[in-house]
C-alpha cells in the first residue's frame, strides 16, 4: 500500500508542501509499503467487525433512525514526535496547574476577580458557577482530575488550544480500544516505530480517584457513576469500571444515610462508598441542592461531599472553567497564577460581550467561526464561511440578542491527515484530545484521541457531527 495525494495549501502531518514524507513517518510508510491492498482491506474490515461485537459506539441524541452507532476508525495512526509532545505535555500541565489553582480561587477568595483579571460579571453570569460552592474545600485542591484540551494546528503547524474540557471529558475509552486494534492489525510496526504505551491510563485513573478518598481510609472503594445506558457515554462508563475493577452505579443504586456517608445497595446489603468517578452533570447530581427534578442523581450526596465523607472526580462547580468565554481568560490565569507566558497559545477569539467585539462580530459573522458558551459536541456552532446566508442571520441575531452567550474565532484551517476514504486516500482535517490526570502526580497519557472529519473539507470532527477517529502514536524519538 502506498499513500500519495496533494496536500494543497494544507499542513500535512505527513507529508511536506513538496511532497517529501516527513521523518516520523518514515518507519511506518516503510512497513506500510510492504502490506498488499487486500491485507489491508482485510484488516480494516476485522477492526471494523471487532469494534461492532464488542458494542464500541456512542450514541446521537435527536436521530430519528439510529441513536446509537460504530465509532468510525481509520487505519493509518497520527504520529507525534518526541521533542514535539515534549513541548505539547509541558504547554498542557501548565494550563491544568493554572486552571486548578483557579477554581480553587474563585470558590474561595476569588483574588482574580478582585484585582480585575477575570470581570466578576463573566464569573457571575457563568452558567456552571455553582455559587452555593463558595467555600467548600475540596480533597487535596484538586478540582479538575481528569481534563481533555483539545488542540489543533494552523496552516504553519503550530499548535493552538481551542477548548479545555474540565467536567467530564469523553473519548479516553476510544483512544485506548484504537490503540488495541492497532496492535491486533499491525503488531510488529509498534516495536519498530517505538510508539509509547497508553495503556497505563486505567491504573493512573483509579490512583488519582483513591488520592481523593477521604481522610483515614487506606483502601477505599471507587465506583463509577453513571446517567445511565441512555448517556452518549455510556459504552465508555462501563469500560473505565471493567478497566479499573470497580463498580459502576446509577443513582438508584445508591443511598446517603443519616450519617451523611454513601452507601451502595448490594445483594449483602448496604456497602459505603468513598470516591465516585462521576459522570453525570452538576445540575443532575443531587436534586437536594441542584435540579429538584432529577431522578439521576443521588439525595444527599452534597452533605456527604461537604463533611469530607466522599470524593469525587471531577469535583463538583469545575464547569465554570469549561464555559468557553472563560477560555479567552486561560493565558491571563497561567500569568496571574504561575508569573509564566503560556507555552501553548488559544486561537484569537473575540468576546461579544464587549462592545468592539460585538461589532466586530455583527459586522463579519459570515467569515467567522461562532459558538455557544457552553455547548458541546459540535452543537450549538456556526462555521461562518460554509453556512447559508439564513444561518448567518440567525447567529447575527442571537449573538445581538444574548452577546454574553457566544464567542467569536478566526477560522481555522485545521491541518489534514492522510485518511482511507471510498476514493482511496486523502487528506481529512483533525484535531487532537490529549489525556491530563491530576491525583498526586500529573500523568499525561502519551497519546490521546485524534478525531478526524471524514466528510471532505469538513472542520467539524466531532463523533456526533459524522466524524471518526485514528490511533494517536507518540514516539520515544524524532524518528
Amino acid at each position: 500500500m502506498n499513500i500519495q495525494y496533494d496536500v494543497g495549501e494544507f499542513f500535512d502531518e505527513m507529508f511536506e508542501k513538496d511532497g517529501s514524507v516527513r521523518p516520523h513517518y518514515q518507519t511506518f510508510l516503510q512497513r506500510l509499503s510492504e502490506l498488499s491492498e487486500d491485507a489491508f482491506h482485510q484488516k480494516r474490515e476485522a477492526i471494523d467487525l471487532a469494534f461492532l461485537q464488542q458494542g464500541i459506539t456512542f450514541t446521537v441524541y435527536g436521530d430519528e433512525q439510529s441513536t446509537e452507532r460504530i465509532f468510525p476508525f481509520d487505519l493509518i495512526p497520527r504520529i507525534i514526535p518526541a521533542s514535539e509532545w515534549s513541548h505539547l505535555s509541558a504547554g498542557l500541565e501548565q494550563r491544568l496547574v493554572a486552571l486548578n489553582l483557579f477554581l480553587k480561587d474563585v470558590y474561595s477568595d476569588q483574588k482574580i476577580v478582585k484585582d480585575g483579571v477575570v470581570p466578576a460579571d463573566i464569573l457571575n453570569s457563568s452558567k456552571h458557577f455553582r455559587k452555593e460552592l463558595v467555600g467548600l474545600k475540596v480533597p487535596k485542591d484538586i478540582y479538575i482530575h481528569i481534563c481533555g484540551t483539545d488542540m489543533i494546528r494552523d496552516d504553519n503547524g503550530d499548535y493552538l488550544v481551542l477548548e479545555d474540557n474540565g467536567r467530564c471529558p469523553s473519548g479516553v475509552s476510544y483512544m485506548l480500544e484504537n490503540r488495541q486494534a492497532m496492535k491486533r492489525a499491525f503488531p510488529r510496526f509498534f516495536s519498530d516505530a517505538g510508539v509509547r504505551s497508553v495503556l497505563e491510563y486505567p491504573r493512573y485513573l483509579l490512583n488519582a480517584l483513591k488520592h481523593i478518598a477521604p481522610e483515614g481510609i487506606d483502601n477505599p472503594t471507587v465506583a463509577v457513576l453513571t446517567p445511565g445506558v441512555y448517556n452518549s457515554a455510556y459504552f465508555e462508563h462501563c469500560f473505565l469500571a471493567r478497566q479499573m475493577g470497580v463498580e459502576i452505579v446509577e443513582g438508584r443504586d445508591l443511598v446517603v444515610n443519616n450519617d451523611d456517608r454513601v452507601y451502595m445497595r448490594t445483594t449483602t446489603g448496604l456497602k459505603r462508598v468513598d470516591v465516585l468517578y462521576r459522570r453525570i452533570d452538576d445540575d443532575f447530581i443531587d436534586p437536594e441542592v441542584f435540579r429538584k427534578d432529577s431522578l439521576l442523581g443521588v439525595p444527599g450526596l452534597v452533605r456527604a461531599y461537604r463533611k469530607g465523607n466522599l470524593g469525587l472526580a471531577n469535583a463538583l462547580g469545575t464547569g465554570v472553567a469549561d464555559d468557553k468565554v472563560m477560555y479567552c481568560f486561560v493565558p491571563d490565569m497561567i500569568k496571574y497564577y504561575l508569573d509564566q507566558d503560556p507555552i501553548l497559545p488559544n486561537v484569537q477569539t473575540w468576546l461579544p460581550y464587549r462592545e468592539d467585539d460585538l461589532k466586530y462580530t455583527l459586522e463579519n459573522t459570515e467569515k467567522l467561526v461562532i459558538k455557544a458558551a457552553n455547548e458541546a459536541g459540535g452543537y450549538g456552532m456556526l462555521i461562518g464561511p460554509h453556512a447559508t446566508k439564513e444561518e448567518v442571520e440567525k447567529f447575527r441575531v442571537m449573538v445581538k440578542e444574548k452577546p454574553r452567550d457566544f464567542i467569536a474565532q478566526t477560522p481555522i484551517s485545521l491541518s489534514r491527515h492522510p485518511t482511507f476514504t471510498k476514493d482511496g486516500f486523502d487528506g481529512r482535517h483533525i484535531d487532537l484530545r490529549p489525556y491530563i490526570i491530576s491525583g498526586e502526580t500529573t500523568e499525561i497519557i502519551p497519546g490521546g484521541l485524534t478525531r478526524v472529519a471524514l466528510r471532505k473539507g469538513s472542520l467539524v470532527v466531532n463523533s456526533s457531527q459524522g466524524g471518526g477517529s485514528k490511533d494517536t502514536w507518540v514516539l520515544s524519538t524524532d524518528s
